[in-house]
């Protein structure tokens, strides 16, 4: 068995310790991004998690699930600036709390105030002081728990779409790196501002996990062109531990726990728009198996992992998580610190520029109709049998390594 070593005297006090609550994680979509047409969605409330958090967190329980990712969406909590309204927040950390489940805060998912884009000269300002704000309630009213952040979600994709796109404020064409910088130096000085309100504070970046490949029979161009693409993807995590841009004060202490959000379409030809299938039936050469990618990020950055959003749409969710499950193993066996695995989104949710289709790639559905049109709000959630025995075989696979290595062993480390 190829192990890898884990040698924890350079890991930070914080990357030393699991804080998660279970392996097995929710995550509920929580945008309140501006999308295409420029209109503001609020995903809590149109996929129904806000109305009926009661029941959600309750169907979580035969699953063993206990940790689920949420966000306070910002453009809701700062109406006006420097002036936050945390009764939502209030109401979901009660909810959470009396269903003993744990909740990992993302602070920027997509969405921030109507007058900021990250092109604002005071957006980092603002965003320090919502994090400042932020601990302060939050402790006001959980002064002990583990507190467990993602200051601002996949600013690799948020930069492309908003500064490559014209997905998203500040719809941009070929200003992705103005707007990533600007995205950075935010979260940097996020981080900075959470940890000195609180030093105990857990961060969790969530980071696209990706395979950029170049064309079969590739020009020496087409293949630099392909590398740098690939390696592109760390620019954000390698800002944030000061591996480059240390203008902004970014700290390899910054990078605590690595999120890695990996879906079925994230391996692609570089300029082409063509994704490789991701069963590889194929056995295209250039794709590469999500164990080699997990230690690949390893490798860079010495840290443990989680996989921090993962699903796929339609009939083809039991077959996806069977190959995470198997992929994950594989990675676990190897050694390396894999602390979870977050199902996103737990519950359906509709495309964010048109509301319609719904994507059906929860493990509950939104009834509606076969077209994935839903009318009713809020709508009513279904258990996706096949997927819902997939994964109850997926956590048994995994457990059956877990308890492995354990015995091989003794009790695994924290690493």
């Amino acid at each position: 068995m190829n192990v890898f070593p884990v040698e924890t005297d350079f890991l930070p006090v914080h990357s030393r310790s699991n804080p998660f609550q279970s392996f097995w994680m929710g995550g509920y979509e929580c945008t309140d991004q501006l999308n295409a047409w420029g209109n503001r969605v609020d995903f809590l409330h149109i996929t129904g998690h806000l109305q009926r958090i009661d029941d959600d967190y309750r169907n979580l329980d035969p699953f063993g699930i206990q940790t689920v990712r949420e966000g306070i969406r910002w453009s809701q909590v700062e109406k006006r600036p420097y002036q936050y309204d945390w009764q939502t927040l209030a109401f979901m950390m009660e909810r959470g709390r009396m269903a003993g489940i744990q909740q990992v805060w993302d602070l920027c998912h997509f969405g921030f105030p109507d007058d900021l884009t990250p092109l604002h000269p005071l957006f980092a300002r603002r965003f320090a002081a919502l994090c400042r704000s932020f601990v302060a309630f939050y402790r006001s009213v959980d002064p002990y728990s583990t507190l467990i952040v993602t200051p601002i979600n996949e600013v690799s994709f948020l930069s492309w779409l908003g500064g490559d796109a014209r997905g998203t404020s500040p719809y941009c064409v070929g200003q992705g790196w103005e707007v990533k910088y600007g995205l950075m130096r935010a979260y940097i000085e996020g981080v900075a501002a959470l940890r000195e309100a609180d030093p105990s504070i857990r961060i969790l970046t969530t980071e696209p996990l990706v395979n950029v490949v170049p064309p079969l029979d590739a020009t020496p161009e087409q293949l630099a062109f392909a590398a740098l693409a690939h390696d592109n993807q760390f620019q954000a995590t390698d800002m944030l531990s000061g591996r480059i841009c240390s203008e902004l004060g970014g700290q390899p202490d910054y990078l605590d726990v690595v999120g890695l959000n990996y879906y079925y379409n994230n391996q692609w030809i570089a300029g082409s728009g063509d994704f490789l299938p991701w069963a590889n039936e194929g056995f295209d050469p250039r794709w590469r198996p999500l164990r080699d990618l997990f230690r690949e990020v390893y490798r860079r950055y010495q840290r443990p992992i989680v996989l921090s959003e993962t699903s796929h749409p339609g009939e083809d969710r039991p077959q996806w998580i069977q190959f995470v499950a198997r992929e994950s193993a594989a990675v676990l066996s190897g050694g390396i610190p894999l602390w979870g695995i977050c199902l996103y989104p737990i519950i359906d949710r509709p495309d964010w520029d048109h509301l319609t289709p719904w994507h059906q790639a929860g493990l509950w559905d939104a009834e509606g109709t076969s077209d994935g049109t839903v009318t009713q709000q809020p709508p009513h959630q279904v258990l996706n049998q096949p997927y819902a025995d997939a994964l109850r075989k997926a956590q048994a696979v995994l457990a059956r390594v877990q308890n492995s290595l354990i015995s091989q062993a003794g009790p695994l480390p924290n690493f």
